[in-house]
């Protein structure tokens, strides 16, 4: 079983005591063959689609909220062979994308906006990781 949602008790920690300045998420995404709407129907489409391009559906979605939010795209780039790390797992795409703040990105995601298209998301990702990344000074 793949990890598609936020862990409580890492957000709780990670917003707890949050990092001053920037954030930079790092978005590590294993798509499904084909979107699994099973728990967003209201979303699914007509035909059935492929993992990635429901989370192209999804990137549609969320641009704008990542620009209102003062958030950027900074890198979404397709995933080679890991050369370090369990020889099972893969990632398809890699992708950075920078917050102001991890407020920005707390306030982004918990938005009705955001949530209402999250769904996609969730019909895309077969594994994933999110790890909150602080730029040093």
């Amino acid at each position: 079983m793949g990890h598609t949602e936020l862990d409580r008790d890492a957000a709780h920690a990670f917003f707890g005591n949050p990092p001053t300045g920037p954030v930079v998420m790092l978005n590590l995404l294993r798509f499904n063959e084909v979107a699994d709407y099973t728990g967003h129907p209201e979303l699914a489409p007509a035909e059935p689609i492929s993992g990635r391009k429901a989370y192209g559906v999804y990137s549609e979605w969320t641009i704008p909220l990542l620009e209102a939010a003062g958030a950027a795209v900074e890198l979404l780039a397709e995933a080679a062979v890991s050369l370090i790390g369990p020889a099972d797992e893969h990632w398809d795409t890699a992708l950075l994308v920078r917050y102001p703040s991890a407020q920005a990105f707390r306030d982004m995601t918990s938005s009705p906006e955001y949530l209402a298209g999250y769904g996609h998301r969730a019909a895309a990702l077969a594994d994933s990781r999110l790890i909150p990344l602080v730029p040093r000074s």
